[in-house]
């Protein structure tokens, strides 16, 4: 599949190196291409691990592993397979995956179980035991590389490399954060976002840290969709390796700890809002603020509705300013709301005010705002204080020719 970049795809962004923290790519060919799409990443000793799993009843064996392994709260190492879901391959699927922890535990001197093992692309296929070997094999061998290497390796029908890097002071130390994300169709995580890496040589206790990253997550790749399908292998990780130099964050009285916590989420929106830019066949990116609902997890769920309508997404897509398909997918989303007190707008424009439309409403302004990449759609339920974002993007035919011929 030819691919072409997204329009709203960003520049990959200068990272630093992460204390503790070793990057190798090589190919295990898992698919008929020329590229890198084996990642092995090395932690040090002692590293604190902390996950979000996909909720789908199928998830893959990676993820039914995972979720026991993050439960010790040190890891050593994470492989990441790009082309091959691994999902949906029973016994077999499972015993690759052990293989591989396996293989790369002794390499390593390590347990298996510190050995974290991702996996995406086609599913109902097995992962070949034998490629997986060599690619293990190739990277262990291979020489130290950066974090766009890696998150091109780990990509599938993504059309640009989506990384991220924030910082945060701890008391007189400047901690470090990076991130690696894929992700471009079957967006709709309650959890997280296809898969995504996030590094940091932060000195924080596991228990805190996945505190955080829960946290983050809940306001961040949950309020994300493309299409509205949630993929069996979701995965987000966390690794601080503790390597910089401030007393250990262990709860929300430690030193620094609001800060990193800040600076976490603040890494896990970029990466989020990298995934919806890369939404197949997407032209526009849509930022969707909701308010005045009875919580804030009603207002998530409203924001979602929207977001996840083909009415709505078709649209914007076609940049017609038809409020009438938003006022469906308030009413459809099953949460508190009341017809007479629901106000739209489009690019702070507002369309309908208390359940009516604007006496002297001027479309111009709406019709050049949706002419634009980035769309702004805000719903006022005017009963309450909940309130939410939600990141999505349009819905074009470009979506179907890539699904279409996917595994082709």
């Amino acid at each position: 599949m030819d691919l072409q970049t997204s329009p709203l795809a960003l520049p990959f962004p200068s990272m630093p190196t992460i204390s503790g923290v070793t990057v190798r790519v090589a190919r295990a060919r898992y698919k008929d291409w020329d590229r890198a799409d084996l990642t092995l990443i090395e932690v040090a000793e002692g590293t604190a691990v902390a996950g979000v799993f996909t909720r789908s009843a199928c998830a893959s064996s990676e993820v039914e592993l995972g979720r026991e392994q993050v439960k010790s709260g040190t890891a050593r190492a994470l492989v990441v397979n790009a082309g091959n879901a691994n999902a949906f391959t029973g016994y077999r699927g499972r015993e690759a995956v052990e293989a591989i922890m396996e293989q790369v535990g002794e390499a390593l001197s390590c347990e298996a179980r510190g050995v974290l093992v991702s996996s995406t692309g086609v599913i109902g296929v097995p992962l070949p035991k034998d490629r997986a070997r060599e690619g293990i094999a190739g990277a262990l061998e291979a020489e130290p590389c950066g974090w766009e290497d890696a998150a091109n390796a780990i990509a599938t029908t993504d059309t640009f490399a989506k990384g991220a890097h924030t910082a945060a002071m701890i008391g007189d130390t400047r901690v470090e954060l990076v991130g690696i994300i894929k992700g471009s169709g079957m967006i709709a995580p309650d959890m997280a976002t296809m898969l995504g890496y996030i590094f940091t040589d932060a000195v924080v206790a596991p228990a805190f840290l996945r505190e955080c990253l829960d946290m983050a997550n809940a306001e961040t790749f949950s309020c994300i969709t493309v299409d509205g399908d949630t993929s069996t292998s979701d995965t987000v990780l966390a690794f601080a390796t503790g390597k910089a130099d401030h007393a250990r964050i262990v709860d929300w009285d430690s030193p620094g700890a609001d800060a990193f916590a800040a600076a976490l989420t603040d890494l896990c929106r970029r990466l989020a809002q990298l995934v919806v830019r890369d939404g197949e066949g997407a032209s526009k990116f849509i930022t969707i603020r909701v308010s005045g609902a009875a919580n804030d997890a009603s207002a998530r769920r409203i924001g979602l509705a929207v977001a996840n309508s083909p009415l709505v997404k078709t649209a914007i897509a076609g940049e017609d300013a038809n409020w009438g398909r938003v006022v469906m997918a308030v009413g459809k989303a099953g949460e508190p709301a009341d017809r007479d007190r629901l106000s739209i707008a489009f690019g702070g424009v507002w369309a309908a005010r208390d359940g009516l439309p604007v006496e002297d409403y001027d479309e111009t302004p709406v019709a050049e705002h949706l002419k634009g990449q980035e769309i702004d759609l805000e719903v006022d339920l005017g009963i309450g204080e909940g309130c939410a974002t939600v990141w999505t993007c349009d819905l074009t035919h470009g979506y179907i020719s890539i699904n279409a011929d996917y595994r082709s």
